[in-house]
């Protein structure tokens, strides 16, 4: 890649960092975006890289959500929000030792091969520690948007951080930044 090329795909998490965090939210008319995340979006999609959602719903594992219900909250996301290229849902709890859930690579391994991209092709956009670790993990690049519930040690750990999700954006697109395969944003 070259230098101030932007990643052919961003993968965001959902809850805390597209939308409002509602613990195990199974009730789509909750669903509240977070300030800033039409404009990332919009800007995304006019300079043409995709977008996707990789995140963990334990609240099917622990019995507080059905897929149904994740699904309906991921349907209101994406008619607030979408369209969204790819969606990557993790429905475990975390004890379970599932290759999926951040922040194992899985979800983000997985979006990026429906997209038929390498990983490295992509970015991950979240607001804790686990959506670094699995951005890391799977080889693409990482940008953290702390929020009220990010831990200061997760904040020093980041590769990258931004103060919103336009900042972040802007960062990817503007070669602030470089994507682990060391092309990309700078």
């Amino acid at each position: 890649m070259n230098r101030g090329r932007a990643p052919a795909a961003v993968l965001f998490d959902r809850d805390g960092t597209l939308v409002e965090d509602v613990p195990y939210n199974g009730d789509p008319r909750r669903v509240v975006p977070v300030a800033g995340a039409r404009t990332a979006l919009a800007l995304l999609r006019r300079h043409g890289v995709r977008t996707g959602v990789v995140t963990n719903q334990s609240g099917v594992a622990r019995g507080l959500l059905t897929m149904d219900q994740v699904r309906g909250v991921n349907a209101r996301v994406e008619r607030l929000l979408g369209p969204f290229d790819v969606w990557a849902v993790c429905p475990h709890g975390p004890d379970d030792g599932c290759p999926c859930r951040k922040p194992a690579p899985g979800l983000v391994l997985a979006a990026a091969r429906e997209l038929g991209l390498a990983p490295g092709r992509c970015a991950v956009v979240g607001d804790i520690g686990s959506d670094m670790a699995a951005a890391a993990a799977a080889g693409a690049a990482g940008v953290l948007v702390p929020t009220a519930v990010t831990r200061p040690e997760e904040v020093a750990r980041a590769p990258h951080t931004a103060p919103d999700l336009p900042g972040a954006v802007r960062a990817l697109l503007g070669a602030e930044l470089r994507l682990p395969d060391g092309g990309g944003v700078r």
